[in-house]
């Protein structure tokens, strides 16, 4: 193999690697592009003279003055806790599709209560706007995962889910940028900075729209019984006939699992929560929670909410300065998105590159971190920076090239991949819900820890570290396996050898089953269980055509 080749875990006709999956991807993952927007917009919008003078932000204290940004921003977080949670719920009555329909509407029901805030009613409606908001933002972002790791070829499920975490930096690129927009455009009145809470509206307008079109997972409408209309989807999905080798294997690896897990767990609402009591289920929640704790404690969303606060730190003065930086770090992460999204996360795998961004992002914090408490450089009045302060924002951009392509979108991928058909979205739910609370912990606290501990905020280079020993004894490769396969990827000691061992298995099943004789496949389990699915795809086939 190159390292630019797909690995598959069985022969894939090029078919299934067509337009319909990416565009199914694409449409759901407007959901992240509002996710984005919303962490990336509001911290300088908080810094927006309009904005402040609005809300008389000149009589606060300094210390009430943080408490109050720290609440804007933070009631985000709160609501998305919540709504992951209540994506668990909805998810398993409704599905994975109409999720979506009832938590973008819930978003742009939020984003158009923070319209009505002025001077006269106060900053009330922006804080309960953004709670809603983040209900919207926090059901999503467990629901999107999992439904484009339910669409797609395991070859490029990386990939796939990796658009999510695109259409976030996407949006957050916006975000970043367009108060830069209007503040050197435009007057500094209630127009300008309430052009950047109207945006929000565009991207959960377009996911809404969006729903209409995509298809609901054919894997949870196996799990609900709901046999021709599942089969109906996949085919469309993946360009083949019903009666093609592909879909009958997918089928039988998809009805092996749920029989499995009848077997094991059983269905209903609240199986999933009985199956805790089993180790290896605790085992993958534990690994989910702790990937968005070291994702978080790298420091993106002290950066991500508190841009302008960040960069003051450093030494940069000045609105449009701070919002130029800040722009100019929502460019480089996007455009590393890119690279990471066709290249690294299914070449590469998501191992190597946590290893990577945790090693290099740590090193770029550490230098970082010693500046501030060397230089100070928060105290000096001169506007200049000297060439320490200019290495010190190098090596900010640097710490932004390692995070981007590592840390940033692989913990994602790797939660919406490794729980099984039903502990799925409560996997995802529970890994949603943590993010949601180490994000909800850092932007409460980030305004204090920036005003009272000064370089002490560093710590995060230390996470960094930690999240290599992390990573190196206890996560597993997750690239290339199939998803019925993550239960045995899982059980493989040590670690770092399981995706080996896991891709030559099915290797060498699928090898094996080529070289049986057909009389001898005639007798065979396997061959009986085929025939079985065949008939079933016959059947479902003529109940398509009625």
């Amino acid at each position: 193999m190159t390292l630019l080749e797909l690995k598959e875990d069985r022969p894939t006709p090029k078919a299934v690697y067509n337009w319909r999956v990416y565009a199914c991807a694409v449409v759901a993952s407007f959901a992240s592009c509002m996710i984005g927007y919303d962490s990336a917009f509001i911290g300088t919008t908080l810094a927006l003279p309009s904005f402040t003078k609005e809300f008389d932000f000149a009589s606060y204290e300094p210390d009430d003055l943080a408490l109050l940004q720290s609440n804007i921003v933070s009631v985000y977080q709160a609501g998305a806790f919540f709504g992951s949670l209540f994506a668990y719920a909805t998810s398993h009555f409704l599905g994975r599709r109409k999720s979506l329909f009832i938590f973008a509407a819930v978003f742009l029901f939020g984003a158009g209560i923070m319209l009505a805030a002025n001077s006269d009613r106060g900053i009330g409606p922006i804080l309960a706007g953004r709670v809603l908001a983040g209900i919207g933002v926090g059901g999503a972002s467990n629901m999107v995962p999992i439904y484009i790791s339910e669409l797609a070829p395991p070859a490029v499920r990386g990939r796939l889910v990796g658009i999510y975490e695109l259409g976030w930096q996407i949006g957050g690129l916006v975000g970043f940028w367009i108060n830069y927009g209007v503040n050197t455009t435009l007057e500094p009145t209630r127009s300008q900075w309430l052009i950047p809470f109207a945006v929000q509206l565009i991207p959960g307008g377009l996911l809404f729209l969006g729903l209409f079109w995509i298809k609901e997972s054919p894997r949870w409408l196996f799990s609900k019984g709901r046999r021709d209309e599942a089969m109906k989807i996949l085919c469309w999905i993946r360009n083949l006939e019903p009666i093609d080798q592909y879909i009958i294997e997918e089928v039988r690896l998809i009805d092996r699992d749920l029989e499995r897990y009848e077997r094991e767990v059983g269905r209903g609402f609240w199986r999933p929560f009985l199956a805790l009591k089993k180790p290896k289920v605790q085992w993958r929640f534990v690994l989910g929670s702790l990937l968005f704790l070291f994702q978080n404690g790298s420091g993106i969303n002290a950066i991500n909410y508190y841009s302008p606060t960040v960069f003051r730190s450093l030494g940069i003065t000045g609105t449009n300065t701070g919002f130029l930086t800040t722009g100019l770090f929502g460019i480089v992460k996007t455009v590393l998105t890119f690279v990471w999204l066709l290249w690294l996360v299914d070449h590469v795998g998501r191992r190597r590159m946590l290893f990577v961004g945790a090693a290099g992002g740590s090193l770029c914090m550490w230098f970082i971190g010693s500046y501030i408490k060397i230089a100070d450089p928060a105290s000096k009045t001169d506007a200049r920076m000297d060439s320490a302060g200019i290495a010190a924002v190098f090596f900010f951009y640097l710490w932004t090239a390692f995070y981007t392509p590592s840390w940033n979108g692989t913990p994602w991928v790797v939660n919406s991949e490794m729980f099984d058909q039903n502990t799925r979205s409560l996997g995802q739910a529970s890994a949603a819900a943590n993010n949601w609370f180490w994000n909800f912990i850092i932007s409460r606290f980030t305004p204090q820890m920036f005003l009272k501990m000064k370089y002490g905020v560093y710590f995060f280079a230390s996470l960094m570290i930690l999240s290599i020993v992390f990573v190196f004894f206890l996560v597993p490769e997750t690239k290339s396996v199939p998803l019925e396969a993550m239960d045995r990827l899982f059980e493989i000691r040590p670690v770092r050898k399981a995706n080996k061992i896991v891709m030559e298995e099915l290797q060498a099943q699928n090898a094996a089953a080529t070289r049986v004789s057909p009389e001898d496949a005639s007798s065979s389990t396997d061959e009986k269980e085929r025939r079985s699915h065949q008939e079933e795809v016959a059947e479902s086939v003529r109940a398509m055509s009625r």
